[in-house]
């Protein structure tokens, strides 16, 4: 999920295009845009950096693996054949 930092952000900036006639609703309107944004968010089912970060990590880590668990079978089959 997108952090809080961010999703401050965004509204902050969405916030900040509205006409200043509407600064009375300011409030309101970023809670609104938050809650939107929020629910958008929610929805197309994000994971965070860190998150991503991990997963590649751990795909980096067993791809290493698979490697030499090939290599190895290979090995064994070599030996297998003399």
């Amino acid at each position: 999920m997108i952090d809080s930092n961010t999703l401050n952000d965004l509204t902050a900036k969405l916030s900040k295009l509205v006409p200043q006639d509407l600064n009375i609703l300011k409030e309101d309107l970023e809670k609104n845009i938050r809650a939107t944004l929020q629910a958008a968010f929610q929805k197309l089912d994000l994971v965070t950096r860190e998150e991503f970060d991990v997963q590649a990590a751990l795909l980096v880590h067993t791809r290493e693996k698979l490697e030499l668990l090939e290599k190895r079978i290979a090995q064994l089959e070599a030996q297998n054949k003399d």
